[in-house]
């Protein structure tokens, strides 16, 4: 079974003044995602600021995440790390606390060889029952999980289950598939690809502009899994300059502006992330008006 199929928002951590996590808007955020469409709260990733949240900070994101959810979306928690022992600390604790399955990026900076990620997710798979989606973002780690590498670790671990996608190279998603065989959950992690990789057997996307624009996402996918391939294909074109717009300047700095600029209120972010210059968060203004955001 999958852990969801649509829409997963890759959800920000609000943050207060003092750059503290502000729960309560958190809740809030919860709230208008399960009202409006989004199918999966992605809790403590890339978008969620999880690098710079400390050990104690992500697993009470997580836990608060789980409390705020009250079961009725699942909660997948980000639980990566380049060292294996921390990866399967916060997995255990992200299991302990509730959550649906666990989002676990590849190695970063130390990287690892295709032996040393069997290794490593292999590790972390016996020692939780959580279903584990593989995260595969070569452009922000260094690290490019291989396709024979992902069949060779879906078929001998049965709690890993899913893959987010965002190496942009349909290709390699292609050949994944082909020797995954049926046997594994593959979500788009580039809002630009979705319908695409849906095309080829995806059943979803773990998405940044989901964001600002939950229920928008979530058509676009049911839209495709029902057959309306015209549909999912016009939202996911009309959706294309706003997610030029939102990876401008490194994710999460425009979305979190996005956000603010629908008065949300979430927030600035943490250093060594900055705030969006002038000239971009023009642009990101005006392709939000012209999304009909604004």
């Amino acid at each position: 079974m999958a852990i969801f199929t649509g829409s997963g928002v890759a959800i920000v951590t609000p943050m207060k003044d003092n750059l503290e996590v502000n729960y309560d808007k958190l809740e809030e955020l919860i709230d208008f995602h399960v009202k409006g469409g989004t199918d999966c709260i992605v809790i403590a990733g890339t978008t969620g600021e999880g690098a710079t949240l400390s050990m104690e900070e992500h697993r009470n994101v997580i836990r608060a995440a789980v409390e705020f959810t009250r079961h009725r979306i699942p909660v997948v928690a980000g639980t990566g790390s380049n060292c294996t022992k921390t990866a399967i600390q916060l997995t255990q604790e992200a299991e302990e606390d509730g959550a649906d399955g666990a989002l676990i990026v590849t190695p970063y900076y130390n990287k690892a060889t295709q032996t040393g990620l069997i290794k490593h997710y292999s590790q972390i798979a016996s020692e939780t029952k959580l279903p584990i989606i593989l995260y595969n973002v070569p452009g922000r780690t260094g690290c490019n999980i291989q396709p024979e590498t992902v069949a060779t670790l879906v078929r001998e671990n049965e709690n890993i289950v899913g893959l987010k996608e965002a190496t942009g190279n349909m290709a390699q998603a292609s050949k994944t598939m082909y020797l995954c065989d049926g046997k594994l959950d593959l979500y788009s992690g580039e809002d630009g690809l979705v319908v695409p990789l849906m095309a080829i057997g995806g059943i979803g996307v773990i998405s940044v502009i989901a964001n600002i624009a939950p229920q928008q996402t979530h058509d676009m996918c049911a839209s495709y899994m029902a057959g309306d391939r015209e549909k999912a294909l016009e939202l996911q074109m009309k959706s294309l300059p706003l997610v030029d717009a939102l990876f401008s300047e490194v994710n999460p700095i425009p979305v979190k502006r996005a956000l603010n600029l629908l008065g949300m209120e979430v927030g600035s972010l943490r250093a060594p992330l900055c705030e969006m210059s002038d000239a971009n968060a023009a642009v990101l203004k005006q392709a939000m008006v012209e999304y009909g955001l604004l």
